[in-house]
């Protein structure tokens, strides 16, 4: 049975891994999932410098789910270098690094310095605000996903995933401008923005106001997008979104994901993607499917 996955000829030993921001660089969850045996570990957002992040209270529970303005807080890619790179290079999975930025020049900064580091893929985030744009996300306007992802494909050496906003009217039209920049690779979908509001004090239950949206609740929908991206564009797609359990994994693959990301799910349960990794096995094996790329894509009408 083969659950080994490419991924921009990148060799996955199966297609599940991290989603960028909910398990740190890894060595917080080490001492509760084996590394060695998810896919690859997508690392917490690396900016140019270190980022405090967004004023406390940032994390708010939700029905379905959580809020979050964490804000990207991180060390800054020097810190990462030094410290996390080395820890991850312990583990036989690959490695994926999460780069975020307020301008392209700030991107570009933290490839650069990427370029010669054993690392094996880059995922873009482009829900950062451009600062030169007025605060609008790179990734809700069409014309900048394609250019910003053209210029960080001049500048990467490692191949380039683009995780696109939900907080859009077409996501297709994102997918399609990322594809024309240049990107090797999708991933979907970041967090949607909600509010909460603490009835009895009457006041924001986050600091920001707003955050992202993640957990159960918002998986049909992240389901919906990646099914409509797969019609839409060539490169693979990383499906994520509300992933709690081996069949909303499943559930994503055939929608058209080559891999998927594992999320909110680990706070509640820290041993949750290699729990889905050996649930995609047991279906496999219940449904004789000998090679999971069978699957991807792999939805049909009744």
């Amino acid at each position: 049975m083969n659950l080994s996955v490419d991924l921009c000829g990148v060799t996955l030993a199966n297609p599940v891994m991290t989603a960028s921001g909910t398990f740190g660089s890894g060595a917080e969850y080490a001492e509760f999932v084996d590394l060695n045996k998810l896919g690859a570990v997508v690392t917490k957002g690396v900016a140019n410098v270190p980022w405090e992040g967004n004023p406390t209270p940032r994390v708010a529970e939700v029905c379905g789910g959580m809020l979050n303005a964490i804000g990207l807080q991180n060390p800054g890619i020097d810190l990462f270098i030094k410290r996390d790179i080395p820890f991850l290079k312990q583990y036989d999975t690959k490695i994926i690094v999460n780069v975020c930025g307020h301008t392209t020049g700030e991107y570009i900064e933290v490839v650069e310095r990427l370029s010669d580091q054993p690392v094996d893929l880059l995922e873009i985030n482009i829900s950062c605000p451009n600062v030169k744009e007025g605060g609008i996300a790179f990734g809700q306007n069409p014309k900048m996903v394609e250019d910003i992802t053209s210029e960080i494909k001049r500048h990467a050496a490692q191949p380039v995933i683009m995780k696109l906003s939900p907080n859009v009217t077409d996501i297709t039209e994102m997918a399609r401008a990322a594809e024309a920049g240049g990107a090797d690779a999708l991933s979907m979908i970041n967090t949607i923005t909600g509010m909460k509001i603490d009835i009895h004090r009457r006041c924001f239950a986050l600091a920001n106001r707003t955050g992202g949206m993640s957990g159960p609740a918002v998986h049909p929908v992240a389901v919906r997008m990646v099914y409509q991206s797969a019609q839409a564009v060539k490169i693979p797609i990383i499906g994520m979104g509300g992933i709690a359990n081996a069949e909303d994994a499943i559930e994503m693959i055939l929608a058209g994901a080559t891999a998927v990301s594992v999320g909110t799910a680990n706070f509640t349960n820290p041993h949750v993607s290699e729990e889905i990794v050996d649930g995609i096995r047991a279906y496999m094996e219940r449904y004789q499917v000998s090679d999971i790329k069978e699957l991807i894509g792999a939805v049909h009408d009744r």
